[in-house]
């Protein structure tokens, strides 16, 4: 299906954030729970091997998250951006991206995001933290075949 990249610009003001914890093997269950909910696009159980991911939770449940994937010289991929449903509108995706995002500029590298094109609510967002759209893609996804 159609994409988007989007590269920050230099009005991206990135921020640690108090709140986030950093994910690993023993949040994969709630990792993949809140990705099956939200549908952020590729994650599969090592994602998290990938960069660094964080989360957010809400009377010790897992209700948004934020990671690094691809990460090309010079740039690292913000990735699985997501936030449950009924937690939506309190800018827990925006500070976790911000946080992501202070992560990677800590290691020199600039941040770049991919989302759907018919994503138009969170290509906004990003936007207004200081993204900007950098070419329009085409996504595709390829499967090994069963024996």
């Amino acid at each position: 299906g159609g994409g988007v990249q989007l590269v920050e610009t230099d009005a991206l003001r990135t921020r640690p954030d108090d709140e986030a914890v950093v994910l690993g093997a023993d949040d994969v269950p709630e990792m993949l729970a809140l990705v099956e909910r939200t549908q952020p696009g590729p994650f599969a159980p090592r994602t998290y091997e990938l960069g660094r991911y964080v989360g957010i939770r809400h009377e010790g449940r897992l209700v948004a998250m934020a990671g690094e994937r691809l990460r090309p010289t010079g740039w690292t991929e913000i990735s699985a951006v997501c936030t449950d449903a009924e937690h939506r509108g309190q800018g827990l995706a925006t500070r976790l991206v911000l946080d992501v995002a202070h992560h990677v500029h800590e290691r020199g590298d600039r941040a770049m995001l991919h989302a759907a094109e018919s994503n138009t609510g969170a290509i906004a967002v990003y936007e207004r933290l200081g993204f900007r759209l950098r070419r329009r893609t085409m996504f595709g996804v390829l499967r090994t075949p069963s024996p």
